[in-house]
């Protein structure tokens, strides 16, 4: 399976492609998006919308995976964040991909084992878990990652469930 996770942003918008075969997992790749500050929003939205469909038609994910939003105080990165997120799942709609997302309590449980762990935390695992030889930067591709790894968590889980009846 090909988990492709997302960590979106108008600015910075994180990817982290997964391959998993069993209980392994190994990253394919990972990086960000970026947009300049300066560019007007419907043509940062459409270089985001670009990439990803370039993404996608690079790696063929099986599943596209992101952080479901979650703010409690800046409603503009909030509805910028929103935006972003729908961009993605118009490419993957077009597509026929399969989209789930995850709380990050359910992120950081799957990652670090504990739900209110420090994003240093999470950082820290999902360098140990990939065998990567340092910490994704920039942030936002460490998040990506994370959300990924989530899914082939959980994917791994409910497919152990569902063989065992």
């Amino acid at each position: 399976m090909v988990i492709l996770g997302f960590d979106p942003g108008t600015a910075i918008t994180g990817y982290g492609v997964l391959e998993q075969q069993g209980q392994k997992v190994s990253v394919a790749t990972f990086g960000c998006i970026t947009t300049p500050a300066n560019m007007p929003a419907p043509r940062r939205l459409q270089r985001i919308y670009e990439e990803v469909c370039r993404l996608l038609d690079e790696y063929q994910p099986d599943v596209v995976v992101t952080e479901r939003l979650f703010f409690n105080r800046n409603e503009t990165t909030a509805l910028s964040v929103g935006r972003t997120i729908g961009v993605i799942l118009l490419a993957v709609a077009q597509r026929g991909i399969e989209w789930v997302e995850y709380t990050p309590l359910q992120v950081k449980t799957a990652v670090v084992g504990y739900g209110s762990a420090e994003k240093k935390q999470i950082q820290y695992m999902v360098t140990k878990l990939l065998a990567l030889a340092e910490t994704p930067k920039p942030d936002d591709a460490a998040d990506a990652l994370a959300v990924a790894l989530c899914h082939a968590h959980s994917a791994w889980a409910r497919d152990l469930q569902t063989r065992r009846g």
